[in-house]
């Protein structure tokens, strides 16, 4: 399991970056260091590009516009100018703002990108950025506006446009503006960018790679999530374990179901009511009983996209590029955005199966005619009460609504720029669409998990098994009971709702597990 929170100091090169360490920085703030080597690189890179300027070569972006206006020569003294217009004519962001988190990702993984050192930027660029994420300023962002190719252009802008001491910022919690936010922090702002600059800050896959890596490391962690809960169901409603035994699923091969069997094995062992109930059925319904099967082709997805992931964060993915043992400048399409589109508008996918199974869990547990003995809609009188009728609606509610979200984004493209940009990515909105489901998803297994727990309490008044749990489902259990109390008649059951939800979303329970059962994965 990752730890992000234990790393404190992070040094970044432009090859060296982890998704750990890519976490820590973003969401724990772990402070970031820049490599001698690196400023190093930067600047040979910035001497090549004032050599080219110098002698007005042909360079796309030193020399030339952009876009559409690579074939418009721009003299030498507007060059600087060029830079800056580019942010200021690019953050045409819309929608509401990114999280600080989001936008932090989104600054260090520029600045990684730009201590490769083929970029022809200036250190100073990378130095403001590293000390804006060390101080606490984040530039405010809006969500809506790339097409995921060129790079992340208008989000990227109004992250460039707080260097210039323009746009917005949080600073500490407090919105102010660009300057003030720079000013407090003590970091002086530049009045220009010069050639090829506007480039280097603005084109790159670092928003969606952001947004896509943390949704990632949250769709990780729900997925370990979804075993523990579908463990808690797997007993209130007697499951049968002989699906789960090693042979049966060693004989297949596939990493992740080797796991997530290996897992529900772990979780349900020592269960009173799982060891007496065994034999009463020949096989469970799918359900239940392909919890390896679908769990584990979720996981086997996450670590393809994982290792895509782990490339994109050392990717150097502005254009043109340097290269110093030749002086060559070459245009390429490193900013394009498909590398990335494709893993997650998978991560969207996978994530919704995630939550299509378990509400499938949640409907078996209410449904008396699939329960295997539970009452109707788990509440002790029907009829004046409905139970957990509508924890199951809700349940479904978005476990649809995440097929929807579901369809790929990247399937689709729109032209720009006079046709020069005539096929784009959109993993932009694969990024940020695959959070929309995991937060979808989370809310499905918190219904679940206080399903399940409802069911565990009426399977323990029936006695027919028992009433033991195995030791970490106990904890688990009763992690949940401490919020919310059994629901012997009807009351107002949004309150639990939301306990459980803070519960699913806090990592509790995935602490719970670490602490007990050492070997889940």
């Amino acid at each position: 399991m990752f730890e992000p929170k234990k790393i404190q100091n992070v040094v970044i090169d432009g090859h060296s970056l982890t998704f750990e360490a890519f976490i820590a920085v973003a969401r724990f703030g772990a402070r970031v260091e820049l490599a001698d080597s690196a400023k190093a690189a930067m600047q040979r890179s910035r001497d090549l590009a004032e050599k080219i300027s110098q002698q007005k070569r042909v360079a796309y972006g030193i020399t030339t516009g952009f876009g559409d206006f690579a074939t418009v020569a721009v003299p030498d003294e507007m060059s600087a100018q060029l830079s800056t217009n580019l942010i200021l004519s690019h953050c045409t962001g819309t929608g509401d703002p990114y999280s600080d988190e989001q936008v932090r990702g989104m600054m260090l993984l520029r600045a990684n990108a730009l201590c490769v050192g083929v970029s022809g930027v200036r250190p100073v660029l990378v130095e403001m950025l590293v000390d804006m994420l060390n101080a606490g300023v984040t530039p405010i962002i809006p969500q809506k506006g790339s097409l995921g190719a060129s790079g992340d252009l208008a989000p990227l802008s109004h992250m460039g446009l707080v260097l210039l001491g323009r746009g917005m910022a949080n600073y500490h919690g407090q919105k102010m503006t660009g300057k003030q936010a720079m000013d407090r922090a003590g970091i002086p702002t530049l009045e220009t960018l010069v050639s090829k600059e506007g480039l280097g800050i603005t084109n790159g896959t670092c928003a969606m790679t952001s947004v896509g890596a943390l949704n990632l490391y949250d769709t990780i962690c729900a997925a370990q999530l979804a075993d523990l809960v579908a463990s808690l169901t797997f007993t209130a409603l007697t499951g049968q374990r002989n699906a789960y035994e090693e042979r049966v699923h060693t004989v297949r091969g596939h990493k992740g179901q080797i796991r997530v069997a290996k897992n529900l094995r772990l979780l349900t062992e020592g269960s009173e009511i799982v060891e007496k109930s065994q034999g009463l059925r020949v096989q469970d319904a799918y359900a239940l009983r392909c919890i390896p099967q679908v769990h584990g082709a979720v996981r086997d997805s996450l670590e393809y996209i994982l290792s895509k992931v782990e490339i994109e964060l050392n990717a150097v993915t502005d254009n043109p590029l340097l290269f110093n043992e030749d002086e060559a400048v070459i245009s390429g399409g490193n900013f394009h955005g498909e590398p990335m589109a494709l893993p997650f508008d998978f991560l969207g996918i996978a994530c919704a199966e995630i939550a299509s199974i378990s509400e499938r869990r949640t409907e078996r547990m209410v449904n008396a005619a699939l329960s295997n003995g539970l009452t109707p809609f788990l509440t002790t009188v029907g009829g004046v009460n409905s139970g957990f009728m509508i924890v199951q609606y809700s349940a479904a509610s978005m476990a649809s609504e995440n097929k929807v979200l579901a369809h790929p984004a990247c399937v689709d493209s729109i032209p720009s720029s006079a046709n020069q940009e005539d096929f784009v990515s959109m993993g932009t909105t694969a990024a940020r669409k695959a959070g929309t489901i995991l937060q979808n998803t989370l809310s499905c297994l918190a219904f679940e998990l206080l399903t399940a727990c409802q069911a565990i309490d009426i399977r323990r008044n029936q006695k027919t098994y028992g009433t033991g749990l195995s030791p970490v489902g106990e904890a688990m259990f009763n992690r949940v009971r401490r919020e919310v109390r059994f629901m012997d008649i009807d009351r107002e059951i949004w309150p639990d709702v939301q306990a459980v939800e803070a519960i699913v979303r806090s990592g509790d329970l995935l602490e719970i597990v670490r602490t007990m059962v050492p070997d889940f994965e």
